[in-house]
Formats: structure tokens, sequence, C-alpha cells
């Protein structure tokens, strides 16, 4: 059967495996929310934190795992710190990630409308 389709490549483990732990990092809604409110700009973790409507503890502890999975990047000024999405892959993702659970909630099908609209929630930039 695989030998009917001679382009068929499949990811490399490292790959695989990093892509994988990308997922399961944005597996929280928190996490999903932070990122998203990253997308619109440079943000501290007092108002990352009124943001999502939880803890500053919670933030840091998310933001912290964000960072070593190189979703975000912090950058310090005097004792603060500021964080912002890593870049705009994390953007695609997001998108992609909420024009899906639209599109499902919704009950939509597939074939109605193969366009990938951004998420009326999304960044100005990103329109």
């Amino acid at each position: 059967m695989h030998s009917e389709l001679p382009d068929l490549s499949m990811p490399e483990e490292e790959q695989a495996h990093l892509a994988a732990e990308t997922f399961r990092m944005l597996a929280d809604p928190t996490r999903i929310k932070l990122l998203w409110a990253l997308l619109q700009g440079e943000s501290s973790v007092t108002c990352l934190a009124e943001l999502a409507g939880v803890s500053p503890t919670s933030v840091s502890q998310h933001l912290a795992k964000l960072r070593l999975a190189g979703l975000v990047r912090g950058r310090r000024e005097g004792t603060f710190i500021y964080y912002t999405a890593a870049d705009t892959h994390v953007q695609a993702l997001l998108a992609e990630a909420l024009f899906h659970a639209d599109h499902t909630e919704r009950d939509l099908d597939d074939d109605v409308d193969h366009r990938h609209p951004i998420p009326k929630t999304a960044p100005a930039a990103a329109r």
C-alpha cells in the first residue's frame, strides 16, 4: 500500500517529538489565553494575570513552561520581565487551533469553506 505512494515522507523522530511537546504545552486553556494575549504585544505577568483571570503565580508557572518550550520570550527591564510570543509560528498554530475549535463548535462541514480565516479575536496585525 505505501509503495503506491512514492512521495510519502514521514517526520523524523526528533521532529515528531518536538511537535508533540509543542502541542502538549498548548493543551491548556490558560496557556492558550496567555499566548493569544502575547500576540497582541509585549506584556507583564500582572497584566497577563488580569487578562486571563488567573493569579500572577499561575501565570508565572505557565510562562516558565512556555519559555522552556520556546513559545514565549522574556525581556528584563529592571526588576520586571516583559513577555512576547516567540515567533509567527505561535500565531499560526493558535489561529488554526481556534479556527478548528470554532469550526467544530458550529458543526460546519469541511467542504463548506476551505478558507482559514483568522479568528475574530486575532491581533489586528494578523487580519
